[in-house]
């Protein structure tokens, strides 16, 4: 009882399994930057949805658990741009929560004590207590009920920090997954096709028109001689603002000065290591003199296939005598020097099976001590060696489930496929050996069976020196930006960067006030909290980001609300420009008698199309028109089989048409029907993939994060 287990007797976080947003297809966002307000006020709150307050001791609780279950992980406790995208997806995690429950809690969606009850006494696959080894039967791998019954009556005990534990790893998954099946459930009930829609759609696909048309196209006009002003924008974003709606944030720009090393620093580490040249070969303890001369690349004591050396040198090497050095060259990003140690036959390729016994489950929970480990492997190996069937013990005892059906073989697999210390055991020691490795997935009990292809193989030592950049060269990217920070306006800095050959480079997202990274800068919080304490024009001080220093500037401050002109113009010029050149389309064509005459004064052709009976109220494009909606719609007016249309301006022309015919295709048989209708509410279901933002969009979410981080 491994969990239960590790909360009594520990008492540290436990991690959450964050399955909220995937199952409820809130996507995760980019994360912020933090400062040391993990034990802030626990009352302070950080941020609302729809009223209800988000607290910041709840939050920097919860994000701390998810700290616990990368470094649980990983084995590293996440820093810098990792607990910055940890704090954000939790930020995201917790607003979709609240929506969602919310949501459930008016329709009497709940779920309750009974049903975790009869989730944790079950084989159901959502039941964390099957992957507790104590609870299931080692045979059957079902639940052992009545152990499962006491670890539940075990739980109800807990209370205070042990009860918050069991909550946040058993209870509050489950809760999420099991609503939310509820809930996708409900909808998926829901979905209705009534049968005067399908009439409706049938008919709509069924009916096809042949058209004859005069196209005069808006190219016809030169852009330059259409003025599109400020307050033609402000006009259309006055009729569309759905469509030029605008969050708050800021355009910003910067000049970057980099930390790399120059030719001068290149120049000086490559003399080191071409002086390390001669000792290197003379010396006969490479091992030690890499470590004595702090080589980049450490020393491996194994041999490796020609495939595994470095793709650009790989042939000079192979020849290489033994003792011999080759270099410098450059691999990556350093200096190398290589020295041929030794040379041996080794197999291109083994066949081998194993039996895993893990330390760690899949999550990281510890299930057995690193001694248990190993005495269990120990033991199964002294069993094949007295003649134990190694399939049958593979089946019962070892974890990689991907084989152990298979009594664990692996099939053949080449050099490299497998971690070091298992490709170690089975290329260096001979067919038939068997015997315990140890792995990052813990202890396997390995059976080489059979190798071949043997190839030449080269045991390398490699004296490396990154080539990285010198005091002096930071000292002058440092100074360098000082400089430019000196400029305390925007027009002076404009300036400064065209006099000394600079380049201001304009980032074209718009910065948020949570944001903690921009183009090629990952880890610039900092940077972005000063953009938004800012004024418009100010140049800010360096900022040390990755391998450059940063100057920034802010252009423009954007408040929450509707687009101005200047930033909507981009968005609706071009519809505008249209528009435009429509109205003096239509005013020269006129009174239009015939497509023919409209085609002579115009120096065009009368064209046609539906001719394929492709042109239905259902097509998304007409055959050599493209997507021209409003031309679709008029195709089906009968009234345009007698005269002209009236000009229609379209997405790319102004289009005359007239209409040749309307035809209908023959009715669907009733088996034709059902399969349209079933085809329908199957895409009607597969919408219900999408709820979330429909619950999203209407919801009221007030960010306070930028106070505290």
């Amino acid at each position: 009882m491994q969990i239960i287990q590790s909360i009594r007797d520990k008492g540290a976080a436990i991690v959450i399994v964050i399955i909220a947003l995937s199952l409820i297809g809130f996507i995760l966002m980019d994360a912020k930057q933090g400062s040391n307000h993990l034990f802030s006020s626990m009352s302070s709150k950080i941020g609302e949805v729809n009223g209800e307050a988000i607290e910041l001791g709840e939050f920097n609780k919860r994000v701390k658990q998810s700290e616990d279950m990368q470094e649980q992980r990983s084995g590293q406790r996440p820093g810098g741009t990792q607990t910055l995208q940890l704090r954000d997806n939790m930020w995201n995690q917790i607003v979709a929560e609240k929506i969602f429950f919310a949501e459930t809690e008016k329709l009497g969606i709940a779920f309750t004590s009974n049903e975790l009850r009869d989730i944790l006494l079950s084989n159901d696959p959502n039941n964390p207590f099957l992957k507790e080894p104590g609870l299931t039967d080692s045979a059957t791998q079902k639940l052992d009920v009545s152990k499962a019954q006491a670890a539940l009556a075990n739980i109800k005990k807990f209370k205070g920090e042990q009860r918050e534990m069991v909550e946040a790893q058993i209870i509050d998954p489950l809760k999420i997954t099991q609503t939310v099946a509820k809930y996708t459930g409900m909808l998926n009930a829901s979905v209705y096709y009534p049968s005067w829609m399908q009439q409706k759609e049938t008919a709509e696909a069924k009916n096809f028109a042949s058209i004859s048309y005069v196209s005069l196209p808006y190219s016809d006009i030169a852009d330059s001689t259409i003025t599109v002003t400020d307050k033609d924008v402000e006009e259309y974003v006055s009729k569309h603002k759905d469509m030029f709606k605008q969050e708050e944030g800021r355009n910003i720009s910067y000049v970057a000065f980099s930390q790399l090393a120059n030719g001068e620093d290149s120049a000086r580490i490559k003399k080191v290591v071409d002086d390390l040249a001669q000792p290197f070969a003379a010396d006969s303890t490479p091992k030690a003199f890499l470590a004595k001369n702090t080589s980049s690349i450490e020393y491996s004591d194994e041999f490796v296939p020609k495939s595994k050396l470095n793709a650009t040198v790989a042939d000079t090497l192979s020849k290489l005598p033994v003792g011999a050095v080759y270099g410098p060259y450059v691999d990556k990003n350093s200096f190398v020097l290589a020295k041929k140690i030794a040379i041996k036959e080794l197999p291109d390729s083994v066949h081998a099976r194993h039996i895993l016994i893990p330390l760690q489950d899949q999550s990281g929970k510890m299930i057995r001590t690193d001694s248990a480990a190993k005495a269990l492997a120990d033991s199964i190996l002294n069993a094949v060696n007295a003649g134990a069937d190694f399939a049958a013990l593979a089946l019962q005892y070892s974890s990689d489930k991907s084989n152990s059906a298979k009594g664990g073989d692996l099939g053949t697999f080449n050099y490299g496929v497998m971690v070091p210390e298992f490709n170690e055991f089975c290329f260096t020691k001979p067919a038939g050996s068997k015997g315990v490795v140890l792995t990052q997935f813990g202890y396997h009990v390995i059976d080489l069976l059979s190798q071949k292809d043997f190839k030449p193989a080269y045991k390398m030592a490699y004296m490396a020196k990154e080539i990285s950049s010198s005091e002096a060269t930071i000292n002058k990217a440092s100074l360098e930006a000082t400089r430019a920070a000196s400029q305390k306006t925007a027009a002076e800095l404009a300036k400064y960067v065209s006099k000394n050959g600079l380049q201001l480079t304009q980032v074209p997202q718009l910065i948020k006030e949570n944001d903690y990274q921009f183009n090629e800068f990952q880890d610039a919080r900092q940077l972005v909290r000063w953009v938004f304490e800012a004024k418009k024009g100010d140049v800010s001080e360096p900022f040390n980001i990755g391998d450059k220093f940063v100057v920034a500037q802010v252009d423009k401050i954007l408040k929450k609300g509707t687009q101005d002109a200047a930033t909507a113009r981009s968005g609706c010029e071009a519809i505008i420009r249209n528009r435009k050149k429509a109205e003096l389309i239509i005013k020269k064509a006129g009174a239009v008698s015939s497509l023919e005459a409209l085609a002579t004064a115009n120096n065009k052709q009368v064209q046609q199309a539906g001719l394929d009976s492709s042109l239905t109220m259902t097509s998304q494009i007409i055959n050599g028109l493209g997507q021209e909606s409003k031309v679709i719609g008029a195709a089906f007016n009968k009234d345009y089989q007698n005269k002209v249309s009236p000009p229609i301006a379209g997405t790319s022309a102004v289009y005359f048409i007239k209409v040749n015919s309307v035809q209908s295709k023959p009715a669907d048989t009733a088996d034709a029907m059902e399969t349209q209708a079933n085809s329908r509410k199957a895409t009607l279901r597969s919408q219900v993939n999408n709820w979330f933002e429909g619950l999203k969009k209407p919801a009221e979410i007030e960010d306070k994060r930028s106070k505290y981080f």
